[in-house]
């Protein structure tokens, strides 16, 4: 059951975690009762163009542009992405800072995950937007390796991978 279910039920148990293999939740060791929970507010990423950005996550991806901040002193512009505004939805904050129009990714960075109902439909339905945008499927839907969930990759206009994990909508 997740979290928010059980702070509906009136049962909040600051985070909790699932047991592997059963999915039960526990309480997280973490916080002991009438702690204050910590929640995943946004995940920032650079952007070598923001606009471009901007119109790629909610265009393709179908968020919504939150919040826009202009820091011409500083010399950087953010813009907050996503499903809606945290605490309650976890949020991308889209970082552009003057002058820079490109970065190595790195090897660290890994992925953002999205959960969709059709893995292989929401390819097709975005595919044409994506590259006019800049963006690209770079992995087809289909199964992970070693497994049945379906899967497929986007990739941003500044090379971040988005993986599109196929979820029943009843899931959490």
């Amino acid at each position: 059951m997740p979290v928010q279910v059980l702070r509906e039920q009136g049962r909040n148990l600051g985070h909790a975690a699932r047991s592997p293999g059963n999915g039960t939740l526990h309480p997280s060791p973490f916080f002991a009762p009438g702690a204050h929970p910590m929640n995943l507010l946004h995940t920032m990423l650079r952007v070598g163009n923001l606009q471009r950005s901007i119109d790629f996550y909610t265009q393709v991806l179908g968020m919504q542009l939150l919040r826009t901040t202009k820091r011409p002193e500083q010399k950087y512009d953010l813009a907050f992405v996503g499903y809606g505004s945290n605490p309650e939805h976890a949020e991308i904050e889209l970082t552009y800072n003057y002058g820079v129009d490109r970065y190595e990714a790195g090897t660290a960075f890994g992925h953002l995950a999205i959960g969709v109902s059709d893995v292989a439909a929401t390819c097709e339905a975005v595919r044409a937007k994506a590259a006019a945008l800049g963006g690209a499927i770079t992995r087809e839907a289909g199964p992970v390796k070693g497994g049945n969930t379906v899967i497929a990759f986007i990739t941003d206009p500044d090379g971040y991978k988005i993986e599109l994990i196929e979820r029943d909508a009843t899931r959490g």
